[in-house]
């Protein structure tokens, strides 16, 4: 985990200023200066002497996200003179910077690297800044088919790429490339829907997150032998299932929402894909959570100590999952 040392605090202040500068710059050179003062300030917050997995991850993260912001800064310049090639160029950066389909090769590689903490980071805020680049960048038509081709190849691979995969770490990363292809099509319609998408992706990713982290769970192998009583296995398996979109959990809302959008403007191929897609990933977190409550307790040879953050892990998720369930009802009331 990330301590809490002064130095790392100021890190973490400075990327989220970076990300902040890039979402409310009024030119490409000005959110370059964010996304090259986000990704400095998250290269100290993963890197470390102690440990090569974390140092080989940082390195291979900078590499790809100073590709990313190279095409960036290059392709702005000629945004004047070639406009259509400008900003395709652009788009496929911040879909590089995303870690989006088809340009995913970095992603897996590099969450296999961090921590618990390091990867809530690089799933959710690493994200702000290049999504709402992409939201600007949505109304254009140059830009259009980029976005349609990258939400389709994203819930593909993000489905079928999770398949058979014992990390909890790469699981999670194919399920984030899956999230993708949702806000990228939320995008393609309005402005709001992918930014509720986000923000629900967001609580629910840092809850199942908080449980993994409390119990040093990485491998499909340690959720089973882990020997807890019924309850957090309950509250673990909600929060999958929520982050699955399963109904009637908190991760179904913004689905249903970016759904509904979806039919009424006529995107009935995509969402076949979408939905096709997100009962394959379902099939990941029902297979971790089956297995790991099926095993009764008096099976398992040994006791994982109860740390302090599953105590405020449970609630958590708890709150957010049951705040989800109230949700449809008042969508429906107004």
């Amino acid at each position: 985990m990330i301590s809490f040392s002064p130095h790392k605090i100021i890190f973490l202040l400075s990327l989220l200023s970076g990300s902040f500068l890039a979402v409310s710059s009024s030119s490409w050179f000005s959110a370059w200066i964010g996304l090259e003062l986000n990704l400095m300030s998250f290269i100290p917050l993963i890197s470390s002497s102690e440990n090569q997995l974390p140092s080989e991850a940082s390195l291979k993260y900078f590499l790809v996200q100073a590709l990313g912001s190279a095409i960036i800064i290059l392709s702005s310049t000629l945004t004047f003179f070639i406009p259509m090639v400008s900003l395709s160029f652009i788009s496929l950066a911040l879909l590089l910077k995303l870690g989006a389909a088809p340009l995913h090769f970095w992603f897996p590689q590099v969450m296999e690297g961090l921590n618990w903490t390091q990867i809530i980071i690089l799933m959710t805020i690493q994200k702000l800044a290049p999504m709402f680049l992409i939201s600007y960048l949505s109304s254009e038509y140059y830009t259009h088919s980029i976005l349609f081709l990258g939400g389709i190849s994203s819930a593909i691979i993000g489905a079928l790429g999770g398949i058979n995969q014992t990390s909890l770490r790469k699981i999670l990363t194919y399920s984030s490339i899956n999230h993708l292809s949702w806000m990228l099509f939320a995008m393609l319609i309005n402005e709001t829907s992918w930014v509720i998408y986000f923000l629900m992706y967001t609580l629910i990713s840092a809850s199942v997150v908080s449980h993994f982290a409390s119990t040093q769970t990485y491998f499909f192998p340690h959720s089973i032998n882990a020997n807890y009583s019924p309850l957090p296995k309950i509250i673990s398996s909600m929060n999958l299932y929520s982050l699955g979109g399963l109904p009637p959990f908190s991760g179904f809302t913004p689905k249903w929402i970016i759904t509904q959008e979806m039919i009424q403007s006529s995107f009935y191929l995509p969402l076949f894909i979408l939905l096709l897609s997100s009962l394959v990933t379902l099939y990941f977190y029902i297979r971790i959570t089956l297995s790991s409550i099926s095993i009764s307790s008096t099976q398992m040879k040994w006791n994982t100590p109860l740390k302090p953050l599953k105590i405020l892990s449970s609630p958590l998720c708890t709150s957010i999952n049951l705040f989800g369930l109230l949700i449809p009802s008042i969508l429906l009331v107004i």
